[in-house]
């Protein structure tokens, strides 16, 4: 998965350390459930943590989610709350992540006090409580030995950790800033202090582990890199890698408007929608969803006329299943339908155990479908589930607002990331957005689909 993303196998001794660096956008913290996602996909890629069929793997295993995060947006923006409300609910559970905070104790130009309500930027990871490291940024091995110890804990227990890097930022938010004219007081100080290089390497000349020559060749080599990059910049041409890995095989889309057969043949929608609603001799269905749901679809199926939307969904669902494709659907209520008309889930009425008839076309089946009733939230699921749908070409991910207005919550991903993320990033995804019924809650109007794929 490579989307004029950053990608490198970063070399420590004998091993190798596959990293990616995702675009971001412009919307502070919008990335946080993105990167979230991609963690997801690649385990159900791989077959690892929750999609590992042997249970011997946990969430987590072999990938690790890290999010460098600015003090006043972790604090800010909501969507921090909302991926952390997510961390550990079943089907978004990734093995935990590592956030750094770069604390440089100013949002733009807002000072600390104005910027938040609570003591510390890293309380909002007080929620679910995640352990927070603070650190002080001016002490470059307490700051590894801190980056250790979350690596340890993730690593041992696979929920969220905190490091809180506290520091100063010498220099405006951009190049024409000025930071002194809405902090004068911090500036002074800041203005006074020598950089934290200069006294890391003072300190290990002082302790007689390194000689000043060698810092002096250390950093004369990576400048002479940096102005060679630099010298390079105007004639580098990034190569397009979208389509390589797993996206192997696909190509880019012409311009020209193109159709494409999708017929399924008629008999195996017939039979798979007569699987959408079978279900085993000794589980005990709700008696309502017999009558009006499994008898009524069944007698549609047979007269091959009066085809519901519910039916038509699970018909394509199953036919996808049945070709070897996975399907994932998540939103509030996506389990029952928010009209009370999918049921591509049962719940037991006498024991609560779920069943979901999909998952059991075939012995020999492939394919499944990943129901995943969400959390109340729209940006973060949403980013969730658009993460998911760039990293994994053979998972079609649907995200479902439980009322056409919701879809609203959401707008921030919509905009940065799925309307133009493949002309801007050359990210493509699989992925269909839902809204049921209209704008105005439970109306009367048609269900409406975007398709974004």
């Amino acid at each position: 998965m490579l989307f004029l993303a950053i990608s490198t196998d970063y070399v420590v001794g004998d091993k190798s350390v596959h990293t990616i660096l995702l675009p971001n956008s412009s919307h502070l913290e919008a990335v946080n459930p993105v990167c979230a996602g991609v963690a997801r996909g690649k385990q159900m890629y791989r077959k690892t943590g929750d999609y590992c069929l042997q249970d011997h793997s946990r969430p987590g295993e072999n990938i690790m989610p890290i999010i460098v995060h600015g003090d006043a947006a972790f604090s800010g923006q909501g969507v921090v709350a909302e991926t952390f409300a997510l961390s550990k609910v079943p089907h978004f559970d990734v093995g935990g992540s590592i956030h750094l905070i770069t604390n440089n104790q100013v949002g733009f130009t807002t000072p600390a006090h104005r910027g938040r309500s609570s003591t510390y930027c890293s309380d909002m990871g007080k929620m679910v409580n995640c352990p927070i490291i603070h650190v002080n940024g001016d002490y470059a091995e307490d700051v590894v030995r801190a980056c250790r110890l979350a690596f340890s804990y993730r690593q041992l227990f696979r929920k969220d950790v905190i490091v809180d890097l506290i520091c100063w930022r010498r220099w405006g938010h951009n190049e024409i800033d000025e930071p002194s004219f809405t902090n004068p007081a911090m500036y002074r100080k800041i203005e006074s202090r020598r950089s934290v290089p200069d006294i890391y390497a003072e300190q290990l000349v002082n302790a007689d582990i390194v000689s000043q020559n060698d810092i002096n060749t250390v950093v004369g080599e990576y400048t002479k890199e940096l102005e060679t990059q630099h010298s390079e910049m105007e004639s580098y041409k990034p190569k397009v890698q979208h389509l390589e890995k797993q996206w192997s095989g696909f190509i880019q889309a012409p311009h020209e408007v193109q159709v494409w057969d999708t017929g399924v043949d008629v008999d195996l929608l017939r039979y798979v929608g007569a699987k959408s609603v079978a279900y085993p001799e000794s589980f005990n269905i709700h008696q309502t969803l017999e009558k009006h749901h499994v008898s009524t679809r069944l007698k549609r199926l047979a007269a091959g006329t009066g085809i519901d939307w519910a039916t038509a969904e699970a018909m394509a669902f199953g036919s996808l299943l049945t070709q070897g494709f996975v399907v994932r659907i998540s939103g509030q209520d996506c389990g029952r339908g928010t009209f009370s008309h999918r049921h591509c889930m049962l719940v037991d009425q006498e024991t609560n155990e779920v069943y979901i008839p999909l998952n059991d076309i075939d012995p020999d089946q492939k394919a499944y479908i990943e129901v995943c009733n969400s959390i109340l939230s729209e940006e973060a699921v949403m980013g969730f589930e658009y993460g998911m749908s760039i990293d994994n070409p053979k998972c079609l991910c649907i995200w479902e607002a439980q009322f056409g207005d919701f879809f609203n919550g959401a707008q921030i991903m919509i905009d940065t990331m799925v309307s133009s993320g493949e002309c801007k990033k050359t990210a493509i995804e699989a992925r269909n957005k839902a809204c049921p019924r209209k704008h105005y809650g439970r109306s009367s109007g048609k269900g409406l689909i975007n398709v974004c794929s």
